[in-house]
């Protein structure tokens, strides 16, 4: 196996060579995942102490004996991980330069969220979106009522609240929908074209991209067979519909990434966010909120509850984010540490929860590991 390209200054320095013994347990659970059919491809990347120390592949792109072999460098959809690695960070970086008011009222940026509907959506913030609680709905198929782009975006703005803002927190799909609207009207620029030049380059993401090009697609392991919306198996593109309709670039989904790349982001992160962002603003955004009452969330970014996905030794002061797909970040400052773990879960029919049980039970055995 070659060791990955440089990525920045600061970039985490290979140190893998005794991975298959060190962290045979964590490598255990996962090929036994994938016997048990809880996922065909996995992608495994842990950075301890500005070293990469797991750097691993696992599985074929599909059940099929005869589908691809999955390598260290493929590319996963990491679906809602697209919410912290692209829009969180967009948000992180046009805060950092005084552009983004995290208390701003939505309305203010985008009035026609607030034309109809509850008039509690005039109190909505900034904040309350990145901290899930503005009292949208959680998931909404608005592709069934939308054709295009900004007919969908026009949905999404226009959804009613389910609950009062702050009343409680609930994971929002919709809210990031709404989000990446106001980041790229704030921002006067799309929000693949932003994150491309202020994240994923100056990171040397080479792997990172929003709808990536065609002659990637086959290297990409599937989604989904598909015979309900799009007729067809999903590989290579968004597998979110709403996300889709959008052309596959949206605040809460459409990023394609490596667990490498993921690696890189996640060790900035722990680094202070260097070299794209400053401590502190890393800092308020990793940081729990006090509300609603019960919340794990941070701005953008999750925080361990109990039980959870980050298993039972990531310190209170993690932060992290899963995807639909199968995948998952999860950055523990207190130990230095980063593990980036890919699936695609999902495939072929989404029916699959065995990831619940399998993602803690990996973060344990790795944290054990280093422990030893």
């Amino acid at each position: 196996m070659d060791d990955p390209a440089p990525a920045y200054a600061n970039m985490p320095s290979p140190e893998f060579h005794d991975q298959e013994l060190r962290f045979a347990r964590a490598f255990e659970i996962i090929n036994r995942a994938i016997s048990e059919r809880a996922f065909p491809a996995a992608s495994l990347a842990v950075t301890h102490r500005e070293k990469l120390v797991v750097w691993k592949a696992f599985g074929r792109f599909t059940y099929d004996p005869e589908s691809t072999v999955v390598s260290p460098t493929t590319i996963f959809e990491i679906a809602s991980v697209t919410k912290v690695v692209a829009t969180t960070a967009m948000a992180m970086i046009l805060y950092e330069r005084g552009l983004l008011d995290l208390e701003l009222p939505v309305a203010s940026v985008l009035p026609e969220f607030a034309v109809m509907g509850n008039r509690h959506k005039r109190e909505v913030s900034v904040r309350m979106l990145l901290a899930h609680s503005s009292g949208l709905p959680a998931y909404v198929r608005l592709f069934r009522h939308a054709e295009t782009r900004d007919k969908l975006i026009g949905l999404a703005l226009t959804t009613d609240l389910e609950s009062a803002p702050m009343s409680r927190a609930e994971y929002s799909d919709i809210g990031f929908i709404v989000l990446g609207e106001l980041l790229c009207r704030v921002a006067d620029e799309r929000l693949d074209a932003f994150c491309q030049r202020e994240i994923f380059g100056p990171l040397a993401l080479s792997s990172t991209c929003f709808r990536p090009p065609k002659d990637w697609r086959r290297q990409i392991p599937p989604t989904v067979d598909d015979q309900h919306y799009r007729g067809r198996v999903i590989q290579g593109e968004v597998h979110d519909e709403n996300a889709a309709v959008m052309d596959g670039v949206s605040g809460h989904a459409g990023l394609f990434s490596s667990a490498y790349d993921l690696s890189v982001f996640a060790h900035s992160m722990l680094s202070g966010g260097h070299p794209i962002l400053r401590s502190d603003t890393v800092a308020l955004f990793t940081r729990r909120e006090q509300e609603p009452h019960g919340t794990s969330r941070a701005l953008g970014w999750d925080t361990p509850s109990h039980p959870s996905s980050s298993g039972k030794h990531f310190s209170p002061h993690s932060f992290g984010h899963l995807g639909y797909t199968g995948t998952s970040v999860w950055c523990d400052p207190d130990r230095e540490l980063s593990v980036t773990f890919l699936t695609n879960r999902v495939w072929p029919d989404c029916s699959s929860q065995a990831i619940k049980q399998v993602r803690p039970a990996v973060h344990d055995a790795i944290v054990e590991s280093l422990d030893q």
